[in-house]
């Protein structure tokens, strides 16, 4: 299983999704959300942060199904989704994850031709697994 590399600017973002929120790191000066956390806003290069919450709601904007799998961890799940979710609540925030039935399914729980560009989708925690995932909205 693969474990999330965490560094100091990414940390708070791992301990908030451990306890089953979903934040994103925000510049305490010009209000722009950011990620990946880095320690300066791109915008007004200010080193002054917050971890702001987020409703956890989002759209595919894209994803991929290996064949076969990239990482031989994975390949017990295969065949199983990677998708770049778009947040609703901040358009500029793309984060990258799985879709799966429900929390803590395996990774290929969802069957590939369920996945559309534009599904809605809302955060979920897998503590199995250490990684933010989603879940459909409508299954």
């Amino acid at each position: 299983m693969l474990t999330p590399v965490t560094d100091p600017d990414g940390a708070p973002f791992w301990r908030y999704a451990a306890q089953g929120e979903l934040r994103v790191q925000t510049c305490a000066d010009c209000g722009e959300p950011r990620f990946p956390p880095r320690p300066c806003c791109p915008h007004c290069q200010s080193f002054e942060s917050r971890w702001r919450r987020t409703d956890g709601h989002g759209r595919i904007w894209s994803y991929v199904v290996p064949h076969p799998p990239l990482l031989p961890d994975y390949a017990e799940q295969a065949p199983y989704n990677v998708v770049v979710v778009e947040l609703t609540a901040h358009p500029r925030i793309r984060l990258v994850g799985n879709v799966v039935t429900e929390p803590g399914a395996p990774l290929g729980s969802l069957p590939p031709d369920r996945i559309r560009i534009g599904a809605k989708v809302h955060f979920v925690y897998d503590g199995n697994t250490g990684l933010p995932q989603w879940v459909l909205e409508r299954p």
